[in-house]
């Protein structure tokens, strides 16, 4: 064990013992959020539908407060997935794989890429599950001249914030992969089954144009949003890759992953998940104690958060230059 690694280990017992003050679930909170999530979710829905009659525009507008609220459904099946919403193991699973079906996500395939993403993060010999994909400055310089093309393509804001969401949530997430479990694959198919009759009901009730014209623009905005805010939680000016043989679960954490500091209201709909450094810490504290386990806690508090403006910057971010130890643009290559 190297030394970097031995001290680090001696660095943890402080970090455990405060979290174990925040980490239990808080029942009237857990079934609060479900009912200030799911039920304005219904009622903006129903309305979309009467705007239909009025005029498109009002539509659309409605369909941005209503993403607000499917991001926190979101929330809701992303502590499920960690088992931090509820504790009964039976009623995270049951009340994630509801909120899946509204974010059309199989749950289980969904829950293992995100548990891979938690033990990888920042890893440079096992990246590329339930992450951004991330090529080093060696990897890129490597590649066929249509692999680099192909690359600046997938790295474009357009694909990454707008076309590739939708396609991930749409289309990717109907295809579980070849070495996952027979009961991922089953469940796959299951969520996808589900959600096919799911349409056909709706298209039987209210007819399939209103339906697409009124979950299209909901699920558009909330997945652009949502790749957003994953995408500056690890792609950061100050954020640290390393080697298996350096890779540190703390370190990863706390300086792997960023603290977006975002408007009052905005925090609320975005259930605290940019609170990111001390949720990759501990995946067990529910969203709704995160932001008093920063407030409390001295030793999760970053001096210069990203802020909205700021965060802007990470878009310039393309490859990890692990000579310099840090991200690149494409132009800062040579």
């Amino acid at each position: 064990m190297s030394e970097k690694k031995e001290k680090n280990q001696r660095e943890q017992r402080p970090w455990l013992k405060i979290i174990k003050g925040y980490n239990k679930p808080n029942l009237i909170k857990s079934w609060g959020q479900v009912a200030n999530s799911f039920l304005p979710y219904f009622g903006l829905w129903v309305a979309m539908y009467y705007s239909l009659a009025i005029s498109y525009w009002l539509t659309i507008g409605l369909s941005i407060i209503a993403a607000g609220f499917l991001m926190r459904i979101f929330i809701i099946f992303h502590d499920c997935s960690h088992g931090s919403f509820f504790v009964s193991e039976r009623a995270n699973r049951v009340m994630g794989i509801i909120a899946a079906g509204f974010l059309f996500t199989p749950y289980h395939k969904w829950q293992e890429d995100h548990r891979i993403h938690h033990a990888t993060v920042g890893n440079l010999d096992r990246k590329g599950v339930g992450d951004v994909r991330t090529f080093t400055v060696e990897e890129y310089k490597n590649f066929k001249p249509w692999q680099k093309q192909l690359y600046k393509l997938y790295r474009n804001p357009l694909i990454l914030f707008f076309i590739g969401p939708l396609i991930l949530f749409l289309i990717i997430f109907r295809f579980p992969p070849k070495d996952r479990s027979v009961k991922e694959k089953v469940y796959t198919h299951l969520t996808t089954l589900g959600l096919i009759l799911a349409v056909v009901i709706m298209s039987h009730w209210i007819g399939l144009v209103p339906f697409i014209k009124i979950q299209l623009p909901i699920l558009f905005v909330a997945a652009g949003h949502g790749a957003w805010l994953f995408y500056v939680q690890h792609t950061f000016e100050d954020t640290v890759w390393e080697r298996q043989k350096e890779w540190d679960f703390k370190t990863m954490s706390l300086k792997g992953s960023s603290y977006l500091k975002l408007p009052k209201i905005l925090q609320w709909f975005t259930g605290n998940v940019c609170i990111h450094h001390i949720h990759h810490l501990c995946p067990a504290i529910p969203n709704y104690k995160l932001k008093k386990c920063y407030d409390e806690n001295p030793l999760f508090q970053i001096e210069k958060p990203l802020t909205f403006w700021s965060s802007l910057k990470c878009l310039r971010y393309k490859l990890w230059d692990e000579k310099n130890r840090k991200l690149i643009s494409f132009k800062e290559i040579k």
